[in-house]
C-alpha cells in the first residue's frame, strides 16, 4: 500500500506492506484522514507513536471501508462504512485498528469528509459531555475556535442548547465562526507580543455577563491564567491543548475560592478500551447530529496523498479555518 511516511522530519509517499487483520482488528481501506496538530508533533520528532501503531506512518482519524476483520472481531461486517481514531497510521491507503474504535458512518454522508470528524469531534464531546459535564444554557468559552476541534466544539455545545463565547487570532476567522453557532467572538489581545490575559478574561467576563461556567482550552500557556480569571463560580476547564505554551502561572487562591475544576485531557495516549468508551458515546450523541445536518466537519481543504508535505505545511501555517483532509482514496 500507499503510506504517508515520515523520514528524518520529511514527509513522502512511499510503498509499506499492508496491514493484517489480526485478533480483534478490522483493516480499513482509507478515503479520508484529516490531518491533527499531534501529526505535526509526530513530524518534528517531539510526539511518538504508542505502542501497537506504526512509528514512522501517522494519522489519528480515518474513514473508509472495512475489507478484513480478525477472529475476534464482532458486530462489523466486510464492507461496512466506519470512521474512527487510531494511535497513528491513519494517512495511508490501508489502516488496521482495533473494532471498537470504529463507529458506522452515518447513510449519506462522503467518507472522505468523514475522514476529518472522529478525532475533532470526539475530542470535543469528550471535553464538554464527559470531563465537563456541560448543561443546557451555560456559556463555553473555546480558545482556537476556528480550529477543527473548535468548530466541532462550537456546534456540539450550541446543539446541546449551550452558548459559546470563542477567541482566534483574526476576526475573519470569528466572523466565519458565527456561522457555526459562536455567539461572541474576541480577538485575544496582545501586548509587547505577549497575551494580556487580564485583558482577555475582563473581556470575557463581560461579554458572558459573569464568566464562562466551561472552558475547552486548546491554547494553553497564559491563556489558562485568563481561564481561570474568566471562569464563573465552580466552573469546569479542560485543558486539550497546548499552542501557546506548555506552562503558565497558577493563581491557587483564586482556583480555590472559585471551587474551580481543572482537567487535563489528551485522546491519542488512551489505551484501546478507553478509546472505544469515548467512541461510543459519541455515536450515542453526535452520530444523529452528524446524521441530521445539525452539525458537520468544517473543511479548510482536501488534498491528495501524494501533496501530504503540502496539506501538512498548509495546517502549520495556522491560516487554516476547520480542518486539511487527505485523500486516500
Amino acid at each position: 500500500m500507499r503510506a504517508a511516511v515520515i523520514t528524518e522530519g520529511r514527509l513522502e509517499v512511499a510503498e509499506r506492506p499492508d496491514p493484517e487483520a489480526r485478533d480483534d482488528l478490522v483493516v480499513v481501506r482509507v478515503h479520508g484522514a484529516g490531518i491533527n496538530r499531534a501529526d505535526l508533533q509526530q513530524r518534528a520528532g517531539n510526539y511518538p507513536a504508542p505502542p501497537g501503531s506504526p512509528a514512522d506512518i501517522p494519522g489519528l482519524e480515518f474513514a473508509g471501508v472495512v475489507e478484513a476483520c480478525g477472529p475476534d472481531v464482532r458486530g462489523i461486517e466486510i464492507g461496512a462504512r466506519v470512521f474512527g481514531v487510531a494511535g497513528g497510521g491513519a494517512q495511508a491507503e490501508r489502516l488496521a485498528v482495533p473494532a471498537g474504535q470504529c463507529a458506522p458512518v452515518p447513510d449519506g454522508l462522503d467518507l472522505i469528509e468523514m475522514g476529518g470528524v472522529p478525532e475533532a469531534f470526539i475530542t470535543a464531546h469528550d471535553a464538554l459531555v464527559t470531563r465537563a459535564m456541560l448543561q443546557s444554557g451555560e456559556w463555553v468559552l473555546v480558545h482556537a475556535v476556528g480550529s477543527g476541534v473548535g468548530t466541532a466544539a462550537t456546534q456540539l455545545a450550541t446543539a446541546f442548547g449551550a452558548r459559546v463565547i470563542g477567541t482566534a487570532r483574526t476576526e475573519s476567522k470569528l466572523e466565519r465562526c458565527r456561522a457555526v453557532g459562536l455567539a461572541h467572538g474576541i480577538v485575544p489581545p496582545i501586548t509587547d507580543g505577549q497575551l494580556d490575559a487580564d485583558a482577555l478574561a475582563w473581556a470575557i467576563i463581560e461579554a458572558t455577563e459573569g464568566g464562562a461556567q466551561v472552558t475547552v482550552d486548546l491554547a494553553g500557556g497564559r491563556y489558562v491564567e485568563a481561564d481561570i480569571a474568566a471562569a464563573a463560580l465552580q466552573g469546569r476547564i479542560v485543558l486539550v491543548g497546548a499552542m501557546a505554551g506548555a506552562r503558565a502561572s497558577l493563581p491557587i487562591t483564586l482556583v480555590m475560592g472559585k471551587r474551580l475544576t481543572m482537567i487535563g485531557t489528551v485522546l491519542r495516549a488512551r489505551n484501546h478500551l478507553e478509546k472505544a468508551t469515548a467512541t461510543d458515546v459519541f455515536v450515542r450523541d453526535v452520530g444523529p447530529l452528524l446524521a441530521s445536518g445539525r452539525v458537520a466537519p468544517v473543511i479548510e481543504q482536501v488534498l491528495p496523498l501524494d501533496r501530504i508535505a503540502e496539506a501538512y505545511d498548509l495546517v502549520a501555517s495556522d491560516t487554516t479555518f476547520g480542518k486539511v483532509i487527505l485523500d486516500c482514496s
